[in-house]
């Protein structure tokens, strides 16, 4: 069987360049005699691996050089509760919910301090962002938390919050190295890697030094979930995922190689702009997200009827379009359309689309 169209929402499509040159090396990394699946993470050549990703990554972002870039486990969801047992000095934070993530996010806070809801967007099932240019942030707050991107919603901060000069917690699992952006705005900006960068398995984690405590403020909190552990052991605290950040650095490279962020931003948008386009001209097709907060990375649909949903999924399947069901959550549609996916993917679901659409109006 050939490659299908993969529009899953993550573990997702990667760079099939990245996946035959992982393939050609299984066996037989430059020369060791072994893959990288068996390589110890102290050897020479895993240390080259895991410095090089590093420095890929700080010259794609422009990350700066008092920031420290971390290669870490537990996935996106283990932040929620590092990054309050880490950061919240005061016992204050605040969180915008824009999505089930910041909502996890928000809930897992309050096990250790003061979490503020300070806007939602929960009134029309997260499908817009909320006004956040004058929010009630609170004076003693330690920092104020996003989700950047809504996976399964399909919205995106266009503009960043007015934090009133607090610290910007930034989770962008599902929109990672896919625009440009300026790290100084944030404190932290974290995200798994299975969206757009790599498999499962890795979180990346950024974050600003000073912010990093001597000692976290929570009591008790684990040597694990603890930053400055792993930021003084260079990410290799205890065995890192290893095969995982040698994927991430082979996209890195890829990403490089495409041209860098300007680069996969313009790529981005041209293939958004196929499909948006579509769904605002369609009689049986539309988007589910305020038009001015769509996402580039996830964009959710639905016809209206369930029954017909779950009929296009299925042929959409036969026909090699992968993983468009909707989440649990909210049903319908969702195409995840990440960097690796390519514009002809995108223009053959439009074209699947337009049959579907005739066939069954």
């Amino acid at each position: 069987m050939g490659r299908v169209y993969n529009f899953s929402a993550g573990p997702a499509v990667l760079p099939e360049e990245v996946l035959k040159e992982a393939a050609d090396e299984m066996l037989d990394y430059k020369g060791t005699g072994m893959s990288v699946m068996e390589m110890s993470h102290r050897s020479k050549a895993y240390d080259t691996i895991i410095k090089e990703a590093e420095q890929d990554l700080r010259d794609l972002m422009n990350i700066p050089d008092n920031y420290k870039v971390l290669f870490l486990q537990g996935g996106a969801s283990q932040q929620f509760a590092m990054i309050p047992m880490n950061l919240m000095k005061n016992g204050v934070a605040d969180y915008i919910v824009t999505g089930q993530w910041a909502k996890k996010a928000y809930q897992e806070a309050q096990k250790y301090g003061k979490a503020n809801k300070i806007a939602t967007s929960e009134d029309k099932t997260f499908s817009y962002i909320p006004d956040c240019s004058d929010l009630p942030i609170s004076e003693d707050a330690d920092y104020v938390y996003i989700c950047e991107n809504n996976t399964i919603y399909g919205t995106k901060f266009k503009t960043l919050p007015n934090t009133k000069g607090k610290t910007l917690v930034a989770d962008v699992s599902s929109c990672f190295l896919s625009e440009p952006v300026d790290v100084t705005k944030y404190g932290v900006i974290y995200g798994g890697v299975q969206k757009n960068i790599g498999p499962a398995g890795v979180v990346i984690v950024i974050i600003r030094e000073d912010l990093i405590p001597e000692k976290p403020p929570i009591e008790n909190t684990p040597t694990m979930l603890t930053y400055k552990i792993h930021a003084d052991a260079d990410s290799l605290y205890n065995t890192p995922p290893a095969y995982g950040i040698y994927i991430c650095g082979k996209v890195f490279k890829w990403i490089k190689k495409m041209g860098g962020l300007e680069a996969m931003k313009a790529h981005n948008e041209k293939k958004a702009k196929i499909l948006y386009d579509f769904l605002d001209q369609s009689k049986l097709f539309k988007g589910t997200v305020n038009p001015a907060d769509r996402s580039l990375m996830n964009v959710p649909f639905v016809t209206g009827n369930a029954d017909l949903d779950a009929k296009f999924v299925k042929e959409a399947k036969e026909a090699g379009f992968e993983n468009l069901k909707g989440h649990r959550t909210v049903g319908g549609m969702r195409a995840s359309i990440y960097n690796a996916m390519p514009i002809e993917g995108v223009e053959k679901l439009v074209e699947f689309m337009k049959k579907f659409e005739e066939e069954n109006s």
